[in-house]
């Protein structure tokens, strides 16, 4: 990292998108600066006023007051054409060119899940944050739990990742080294403890308008090979980082919520609209993510992929946890399908000998 790469960043007119397009066309922010504006105009198809402006290197006076900033606060600053950049995030066609990080950088780039919700978080949804992310811990070694430490689900899953021994990241749309909402202050600072990272785009000089949540809702899904969306209701802010989830081609899943619910009409119908994989547990994570893991007790692979069945039955499988049967009706409310949907499921999946009908309207899972 440079102080070419923070400068690049803070040029008027050079958003993301263009600063990536410019680095795909010289290299590096380096090379950029170096170039003629007829070459910026010519190879990258710069605006020319703002070719013209580049050469001049208007913004390096502000690039190395906020390198003493980040000095100041033990901040590290990552290019993306550094080494321990996130290879993921890299993949973007508007990956921010730099990035901001207060504590572990390598986590960043190990196995990242990003999960999601509702601010209006229920007793259903603490359970689910919880569950997910433990049997994640017990199933996935480098695992680490990216949210955006908001209210509701994203603290939840933060602290679940904690209390579990993973790490985990926040992405936050301010300057560090506070936080938005100030209330997480605390937690952020125990993110850090525990091997995490609070991450943001924004420079020292950011202001804080509230524009900056939609973007940073970008780099949650960017940062994870999948994202989880464990309760959101039809506006919620986690469906915008759903659809950046589905723009990079990452894998998106979806918790299933009562049918009634409206924290949970977002995540059914992702479900429904077949946007998302449904996941109950884990282990729905594991299989929907095709992550080929071994279980370190057993020396055995049980994360392999159902094969036979289609990824709607896998799904429902999912929902049979504890050994119990599980009444239609009660399938209905977690998945938030009919009856008549869920039949030729559950018809696949006795076929394939995966469950057993029982007399009174239950299932059995069978293995």
């Amino acid at each position: 990292m440079t102080i070419d790469d923070i400068a690049l960043t803070l040029e008027s007119g050079v958003g993301a998108r263009t600063a990536a397009s410019l680095l795909e066309t010289f290299g590096t922010a380096e090379a950029v600066y170096t170039a003629s504006p007829a070459e910026l105009v010519r190879r990258a198809e710069l605006r020319e006023s703002i070719a013209a402006r580049l050469p001049r290197r208007e913004t390096h006076r502000q690039a190395e007051k906020e390198l003493r900033y980040l000095e100041k606060h033990s901040l590290t600053a990552l290019a993306s054409t550094d080494d321990d950049y996130p290879p993921l995030l890299r993949e973007m066609a508007d990956y921010p060119h730099v990035l901001y990080v207060k504590g572990a950088v390598e986590a960043l780039g190990m196995r990242c899940v990003s999960m999601v919700g509702t601010r209006q978080i229920s007793q259903y949804g603490q359970t689910m944050c919880d569950r997910l992310v433990r049997e994640l811990s017990e199933r996935v070694p480098d695992l680490c739990i990216v949210s955006g430490l908001a209210f509701g689900i994203d603290v939840h899953c933060h602290r679940a990742a904690m209390r579990y021994g993973v790490p985990t990241v926040a992405v936050v749309a301010n300057a560090l080294p506070d936080v938005t909402p100030s209330q997480h202050s605390d937690i952020a600072r125990d993110i850090v403890a525990h091997g995490g990272a609070i991450v943001t785009e924004c420079h020292s000089g950011s202001k804080q308008t509230g524009d900056f949540y939609i973007a940073r809702n970008r780099i949650i899904a960017g940062l994870a090979a999948g994202t989880v969306v464990v309760e959101a209701a039809h506006k919620s802010g986690a469906l915008s980082t759903a659809g950046f989830a589905l723009d990079y081609n990452r894998t998106l899943m979806a918790v299933p919520g009562r049918a009634t619910d409206s924290q949970a009409f977002g995540v059914n119908g992702l479900i429904k609209s077949e946007r998302a994989a449904m996941v109950c547990s884990g282990e729905d994570i594991v299989r929907a993510m095709a992550w080929d893991i071994y279980d370190p007790e057993v020396g055995e692979k049980p994360a392999k992929p159902v094969v036979g069945i289609s990824s709607d039955a896998a799904g429902l499988l999912g929902c049979f946890t504890g050994g119990d049967a599980v009444s239609v009706d009660a399938l209905c409310e977690l998945t938030a399908l009919s009856h008549a949907s869920l039949a030729p499921i559950l018809l696949e999946l006795e076929f394939a000998g995966r469950v057993k009908r029982l007399p009174g309207g239950h299932y059995e899972k069978i293995g």
